[in-house]
């Protein structure tokens, strides 16, 4: 389908992604945009780690991860990516999970995720989850697999759930859980300002950047930047903020905000 003339915010995401013009709410459009969004805009806490709440609407989200060119957390990621999906023609339903990443502790659910309609099919949708995240759409059924280059995840059932893995040491490591009840505007808002000013927020609590491609995976935590290829894991203390910024430039494609002037946290000690 060609873009209407009006439709400005739509292509300026498409150049904004590398994807070409010519989209429809297809299985294959939406394989190709959510893989090129993955790889295009990094996942990144800056915002929240200076003090701040993210813009979720749609006037906040093309202004800085479109036009400014940054990243950002699920809630900014997936919003802007089910956004553009819904310009296209696709039906969208917003979901929220409760990360397992860290433990067995039970979260909140503070990952937001999309459920996307292509035809006569059902996708799993996620941009916003960092490197161990998404390139691809999963196809919504129990026990659906998908490799991409290194990375392999997995959707299956737990009960009145479903679980999101990846493997790890000849096991599955689950990375959230989630049902089907879809969440309006006001509950991402909701989660969103948890997320962002809790004092117990991994986001308030140090700066995370992050990018995948096929064959890598680049984390940067505080000072500390790692790469996993089929290599291995490699990594290295950065010397002081100067370098931080320019590696979160130079690797990650993210301009420190004018006017900011630390990358440390502005709620440490909090």
């Amino acid at each position: 389908m060609s873009l209407p003339q009006n439709a400005i915010e739509l292509a300026a995401y498409l150049k904004r992604i590398g994807h070409c013009p010519e989209v429809e709410p297809s299985p294959a459009v939406l394989r190709s945009l959510h893989m090129a969004h993955a790889q295009a805009i990094p996942f990144e806490n800056i915002e929240v780690l200076l003090g701040g709440v993210p813009r979720l609407d749609p006037a906040g989200l093309q202004l800085k991860l479109v036009e400014q060119r940054r990243g950002g957390y699920c809630f900014e990621q997936n919003s802007l990516l089910a956004l553009m999906l819904e310009a296209i023609g696709f039906g969208v339903r917003r979901l929220s999970a409760r990360v397992r990443w860290h433990g067995q502790h039970v979260l909140p659910r503070t990952h937001m995720l999309l459920l996307v309609s292509a035809g006569q099919e059902q996708w799993l949708a996620d941009v916003g989850f960092g490197a161990h995240g998404l390139l691809e759409p999963l196809p919504f059924r129990e026990g659906a697999e998908s490799r991409v280059g290194l990375w392999t995840t997995r959707l299956v059932r737990e009960g009145e759930l479903w679980v999101l893995q990846i493997p790890e040491g000849g096991d599955w490591r689950d990375l959230y859980a989630f049902d089907l009840q879809e969440q309006q505007a006001v509950d991402m808002e909701l989660a969103n300002w948890y997320t962002a000013t809790h004092p117990g927020s991994i986001f308030r609590k140090g700066l995370i950047a992050q990018r995948v491609t096929p064959e890598r995976r680049t984390h940067l935590r505080d000072r500390e930047l790692s790469v996993e290829d089929a290599s291995g894991i490699s990594g290295r203390s950065l010397r002081d903020e100067a370098e931080v910024r320019q590696v979160l430039e130079e690797i990650f494609g993210i301009q420190w905000p004018t006017g900011a002037t630390s990358t440390e946290s502005d709620t440490a000690g909090t």
